[in-house]
């Protein structure tokens, strides 16, 4: 079970961390090969982020919270979760296309955070209560 939350962990801090790698080199890709807009379509990419990483990142924090009890660090993750639905839905149309990037960099970045944190207190924290299985 460790195995699989700390992958879980891992795989969302990596696609966060896609996330902003986007957002910062394809405006300036954008910018150096104008051409290339044709072959990016940032709503098809935010889409698709979106239903990798909540999930995923669901997954990794439940379990995680299950391990270590700290409501904290499962809010931390929400809140992050909830700044990139509410971008993708309603950024480019309320924030601007600065606005947007700025918005999910900072929900991208706090979902990291989350997981790191997750990822570190699972490691020195002994599990407070295993989960239970029943057959």
């Amino acid at each position: 079970m460790n195995k699989l939350i700390d992958l879980s962990d891992k795989a969302a801090i990596a696609l966060s961390c896609a996330c902003l790698l986007h957002c910062i080199l394809v405006p300036i890709l954008m910018l150096a090969l104008p051409w290339i807009s044709s072959l990016i379509d940032d709503q098809v990419f935010h889409f698709w982020m979106a239903f990798a990483v909540i999930p995923l990142s669901l997954l990794a924090m439940g379990l995680g919270y299950f391990h270590h009890r700290r409501l904290n660090v499962l809010l931390i993750c929400l809140v992050g979760m909830l700044i990139l639905v509410m971008t993708a839905i309603y950024g480019h149309d309320h924030l601007g296309e600065t606005g947007e990037v700025i918005a999910t960099l900072f929900g991208s970045g706090i979902i990291a955070f989350g997981h790191v944190r997750n990822f570190k207190l699972r490691r020195i924290q002994p599990c407070t209560k295993p989960i239970e299985i029943s057959h």
